[in-house]
């Protein structure tokens, strides 16, 4: 399956924000840096503006973290019916024709929000309502959007699966010394 940048936008956003609160408390400069990174000019973060993001990564996160595909569709729905006014395709800068979830004029909040749904929305469609996850490692939390060409990734990135393998090894060495009374 081909995934391309115009249709990751808002999930690797999401991404983004859910994994800021998997990493610890929020900062408005984190924060900022995160939505410059996405594309966001010159964003703006107020008090306000930041607790509401931090509410809104919480319900991103119930995406990630849905148990299954009908659990996953009605968790997007919800953020579609929050987050998205109007969609409609647009061809500016040169670039070919696509979609869009939020004008311009509206604030960072509710642009963040469209972005994110509508991305979640399109990334849901194309994967077949499957390859989000929360990563596999105990006590990790971070999310991920699996573009990998097998889809069956269980981890957020490859130190997380490294560490988890490591773990069972041990554990199994463990097991064993302690079967033979080596440990006690």
């Amino acid at each position: 399956m081909q995934f391309n940048h115009d249709n990751m936008h808002g999930v690797r956003l999401a991404e983004s924000l859910v994994n800021m609160l998997a990493d610890g408390p929020w900062d408005s400069n984190a924060l900022q840096d995160l939505l410059t990174g996405h594309l966001f000019r010159s964003p703006r973060i107020t008090p306000k503006y930041q607790d509401e993001l931090r509410e809104w990564a919480v319900r991103l996160q119930t995406v990630f973290a849905a148990e299954d595909q009908e659990a996953r569709c009605s968790a997007v729905n919800a953020l579609l019916a929050g987050g998205v006014r109007r969609v409609f395709l647009t061809t500016h800068d040169g670039m070919l024709p696509h979609l869009h979830f939020a004008d311009a004029s509206e604030t960072l909040v509710e642009r963040v929000r469209a972005v994110t749904a509508g991305g979640l929305a399109i990334f849901m469609t194309e994967a077949a309502g499957e390859r989000l996850g929360v990563c596999a490692l105990r006590d990790c939390g971070r999310v991920f959007a699996d573009t990998s060409r097998g889809g069956n990734r269980a981890y957020c990135s490859a130190r997380c699966g490294n560490a988890d393998a490591v773990q069972r090894y041990r554990g199994r060495l463990r097991a064993g010394y302690q079967s033979q009374g080596v440990l006690s």
